[in-house]
């Protein structure tokens, strides 16, 4: 089948997940192009030909808080003024007409991205969801998960169902296990690539640190008042071309393979609340000490659902209380993870391949 699988560009871990499903859909023999914005665009790019840049939305943070205000000005000023008709809306218009007229896709695949949603309801095109966003929306969650912050969650759920509305299907990673509340809703262990397949897992003496906003100047000090664990950190010092000590902290420049190293080998993990590194923590039985941002609900239920399991600790900001406590705590948290092995890529594959015949007989 021609297949347009979109991608949105805000965080890494989309592009990742990406990468794996449409590893699979070559393989299995579709012809796939790809829409993406933002840094995802460099990532896909160098695996896969027929990707597409066009412009997305983008968050600004400050001290680990997303700025609404200043988020949704740059925005629509990027969107509907940009400084050329190559980027914006302009722009987006002129790749659909070029897709219209060159690809013709016959099915639409989107991670949670806009674009290629709405082009597939302009054309009459069934669409596929494959992300981890739609748990907020189409599973029944514990009253305690909504106590953490009702208008957040409220908000984050209204918003994440009004993203990507009557889709065929929806596929939902993740790894808490939940009851599913609406119909042609799968669940599936979290998605992998395949360097963290690959990789094996050890217990080091480091503890990595990702922590790449602004702010976390903050968090160099609480961890510095730690001087006999050496923690190796990633993403503070953004430029770097070679490891830069600073008394227990080694920052280390980005990559790929040193990071998936340094995971594997670590025995811990301070990290935000995103999904895709939190899911390969666990999959490794890396306990984490997860600080979501402040103004992104879905990372905070990925942390609450983190520290509900017995996987590791939430937090809104780290004292020097949180870490003793952490580390102290990190052999529990290893013990509870002892037997979680699971990815979901055989599952999704599956799950995928059935929607794409089904769709090929027009059995929907």
């Amino acid at each position: 089948m021609r297949i347009l699988y979109g991608v949105v560009g805000e965080g890494m871990g989309h592009a990742t997940r990406s990468r794996v499903t449409i590893e699979h859909l070559l393989a299995r023999g579709h012809d796939v192009h790809i829409v993406v914005s933002g840094r995802a665009h460099e990532l896909l790019s160098k695996h896969f030909d027929g990707v597409h840049r066009i412009h997305g939305l983008h968050m600004i943070y400050e001290d680990n808080e997303v700025k609404k205000a200043r988020t949704l000005f740059s925005n629509l000023k990027e969107t509907f003024l940009p400084e050329s008709l190559r980027d914006g809306l302009p722009g987006n218009i002129r790749q659909w007409f070029a897709l219209a007229r060159e690809f013709l896709p016959e099915v639409i695949i989107s991670d949670f991205e806009s674009w290629s949603y709405w082009y597939a309801k302009a054309h009459h095109l069934p669409v596929v969801s494959v992300d981890n966003m739609q748990v907020l929306s189409r599973c029944h969650h514990d009253d305690a998960v909504f106590d953490v912050d009702p208008a957040g969650f409220l908000l984050a759920k209204g918003i994440v169902r009004a993203k990507l509305p009557n889709c065929q299907h929806y596929v939902i990673t993740t790894f808490f296990n939940l009851p599913t509340k609406r119909e042609r809703t799968t669940l599936v262990p979290p998605i992998l690539r395949p360097e963290i397949l690959a990789a094996q897992p050890s217990d080091g003496q480091h503890v990595l640190v990702y922590q790449s906003g602004p702010g976390a100047e903050s968090i160099a000090r609480v961890l510095k008042r730690f001087p006999h664990q050496p923690f190796v950190v990633y993403g503070m010092r953004r430029g770097i071309d070679q490891p830069q000590t600073d008394d227990n902290l080694e920052h280390r420049p980005f990559s790929e393979t040193k990071f998936v190293h340094d995971l594997a080998s670590a025995k811990a993990v301070v990290a935000g609340g995103g999904f895709s590194l939190m899911g390969e923590a666990v999959y490794l039985r890396k306990p984490m000490l997860s600080v979501p941002l402040a103004g992104q609900f879905e990372q905070t239920l990925n942390a609450v659902y983190l520290e509900k399991l017995g996987y590791g600790l939430h937090r809104r900001e780290i004292t020097d209380q949180d870490i003793a406590q952490f580390l102290v705590r990190t052999p529990e948290f290893s013990q509870n993870l002892a037997t979680y092995q699971q990815s979901g890529n055989q599952r999704l594959f599956d799950v995928v391949d059935e929607l794409l015949a089904e769709l090929a007989r027009g059995d929907n």
